[in-house]
This record gives C-alpha cells, sequence and structure tokens, in this order.
C-alpha cells in the first residue's frame, strides 16, 4: 500500500464563519490571524493551492489600536496611473473617513497576490459598528 499526502479539493471544505470584535484588538496581530484563517492554515485539510479557508466578519472596525505614532505617521499610498497623479492618506484621515479600508488593507497584504487571494479576500466581512447582517450563519467568535 502506497503512502501519500492526501490533497484537499474544493468540495471537502466546510466553510465555518467567524466573528471578530476589533475593538481594543493591534491591528497587525489581527490581521495575520484573520489571513491565516481565511488562507485555512487552522485546518487540517489545509492545501495551499485550493480554497480551504473559512470566512470572517469583523465588527467595530473603527476602534482597531495602532502601536506609537501610526496615527500621525503612517501613510496609505495610491497611484491612478497618470503622472503625478499620486494620491496619501494618513492612518488617522482614513480611520475618519473610511475605517473598514484600514484593515481591509493589512488583511489584503497578508494574502497570495494571485487569484486564490483574490477569492480568499472576497470572504473577509468588515463593518464599522458591532451591528453586521451575518446573524444566519451562526458565527463563531475567534479568539485573537
Amino acid at each position: 500500500m502506497k503512502k501519500y499526502t492526501p490533497s484537499a479539493k474544493l468540495s471537502d471544505n466546510k466553510d465555518k464563519w467567524y466573528i471578530v470584535d476589533a475593538d481594543g484588538l493591534v491591528l497587525g496581530r489581527m490581521a495575520s490571524v484573520i489571513a491565516a484563517c481565511l488562507r485555512g492554515k487552522n485546518n487540517p485539510l489545509y492545501t495551499p493551492h485550493v480554497d480551504t479557508g473559512d470566512s470572517v466578519v469583523v465588527i467595530n472596525a473603527e476602534k482597531v489600536n495602532l502601536t506609537g505614532k501610526k496615527w500621525e505617521k503612517k501613510t496609505y499610498y495610491r497611484h491612478s496611473g497618470y503622472m503625478g497623479g499620486i494620491k496619501s492618506i494618513t492612518a488617522e484621515k482614513l480611520r475618519d473617513k473610511n475605517p473598514e479600508d484600514i484593515i481591509r488593507m493589512a488583511v489584503k497584504g497578508m494574502l497570495p497576490k494571485n487569484r486564490l487571494g483574490t477569492q480568499l479576500f472576497k470572504k473577509l466581512k468588515v463593518y464599522k459598528g458591532d451591528k453586521h447582517p451575518h446573524g444566519a450563519q451562526k458565527p463563531e467568535v475567534l479568539e485573537i
């Protein structure tokens, strides 16, 4: 009898839902745990090229913490593609304008940069307050 390493199929994944309360959590530490959960690294069927991850709902996005003076000094850049089209915004202004984007950008940077990463990123749901429309999925609390 040959021994082999089993490779998971997409049909093997039983998608669970987790909820994370971002109130008082440090952004990078929280984002790394969320990215690992989206990727499926907490699942014994983990296979690098298959989506074996779970869905994650993040609430209270506006209450996330950054250490040190990052609220004033951390800058997010984007570019329009035209010459001189670079735009920047500090973390503090982005928190006031759209706090969900801070968490989305942190998690997206920790996922693979390919079609699988895009597919995994769609399983992340971030909300500003403590209300979310995913109660029917019965999400479990993800300890960070």
